[in-house]
């Protein structure tokens, strides 16, 4: 396995002058050695760039890749010792699955005992092991993505496996339990993952780390709870979480802060800079509470959603509008009806310019 760094930026085109002109915004990065990490952002963020400048298919227009410090940033993909791990299923339709997951072995002339060993275990971790003498032109897509898996899987020397949303094609019934496999093989082998994908179920449940992407910015790069609990930047509030993390125009003020005509009673005095401010509150931290209580807003309900074990309620003050998921238990809460919500708490973040306060 290898630690990986990146300091660079591409652009596809000739002479960038612009953030607009670059796939990748400059960017420092580190990929500690047998981590799993998962790239996480809407289409055309810059994820995929970065993957095939990681595996050696681009070569980043700026800057430098290492490998364990040492630069591989001309290096090609067999040099880099890089399995990759498409979309769509990369398989030998003519060979069985064994020989499908032996291929890569056999090229680098490992010795027959130790190749049926080897095929054997990820056969088994990914529970193909009754069809290792089936030939691949005959399984379902599922199946043969699954083949292309093990095939990136069964090497033990690469210095990572990468992923290219490779679950695309897979049921929605079993890409659970792909992504616990994953995992669960990640934790035996100790191999370095790295993960490409839209899903932030995907990223969330497989990877110990999660880089989040927007515009060829990684704009956070943390652990599932950091991303939900601390977000750095808003697009991250907004893109971690079902919904996403609400946010609320305020000032802050010598003698307070202020939500439109609304001054705030602060349970405890944060350092706030004075002027234009965003307070980011998730839905699952906003409490439905009596007019008294400090840090409440009283709010008009806009719409009331009921998803079976919750309620998602919308409302709004002063065109300002936010969700709460509200417990089954509590009364009742009834469209244009007030309801005082307290967005202001312990798991209340401030924003400047998109980027947390510290």
């Amino acid at each position: 396995m290898a630690r990986i760094e990146l300091d660079l930026a591409h652009a596809y085109k000739a002479k960038p002058q612009q953030d607009s002109d670059y796939a990748l915004l400059p960017l420092r990065m580190c990929f500690e050695d047998g981590g799993a990490y998962a790239l996480l952002g809407p289409s055309g963020c810059g994820k995929t760039t970065m993957l095939n400048v990681i595996s050696g298919l681009l070569s980043p227009s700026q800057g430098t890749v290492l490998f364990d410090g040492r630069d591989v940033t001309q290096d090609s993909p067999q040099a880099r010792n890089i399995a990759q791990v498409f979309q769509f299923p990369v398989i030998y339709d003519t060979m069985t699955v064994a020989e499908n997951l032996a291929f890569p072995l056999r090229n680098r002339q490992w010795a027959t005992d130790k190749i049926k060993q080897r095929v054997g275990q990820i056969a088994e971790m990914l529970e193909m092991s009754g069809q290792l003498n089936q030939r691949a032109a005959g399984l379902s897509a599922d199946a043969k993505q699954k083949i292309s898996l093990g095939r990136g899987l069964v090497r033990p020397d690469v210095s990572a496996v990468l992923f290219d949303e490779p679950l695309t094609v897979i049921d929605p019934h079993l890409k659970w339990q792909l992504r616990r496999k994953l995992k669960q093989i990640h934790h035996e082998l100790k191999l370095t993952l790295i993960y490409v994908t839209h899903d932030q179920v995907e990223a969330l449940t497989f990877a110990e780390q999660v880089v989040v992407m927007t515009r060829g910015r990684a704009v956070q790069m943390g652990s599932p709870a950091d991303l939900f609990e601390r977000p750095s930047h808003t697009f991250v509030g907004n893109f971690i979480g079902s919904p996403g993390m609400n946010f609320i125009q305020a000032k802050v003020t010598p003698d307070g802060l202020h939500v439109g005509s609304e001054k705030m009673s602060l349970p405890v005095t944060p350092l706030l800079p004075v002027g234009e401010i965003q307070l980011g509150i998730r839905p699952e931290y906003v409490r439905q509470v009596d007019a008294e209580t400090a840090g409440a807003l009283p709010m008009t309900v806009t719409q009331v959603q009921d998803v079976g074990t919750h309620f998602i309620v919308t409302a709004a003050l002063n065109g300002q509008k936010i969700k709460a998921r509200l417990s089954m238990d509590l009364p009742a809460v009834i469209v244009d009806h007030l309801v005082w919500l307290q967005v202001l708490g312990p798991h209340t973040c401030f924003y400047k310019n998109e980027e947390i306060v510290a």
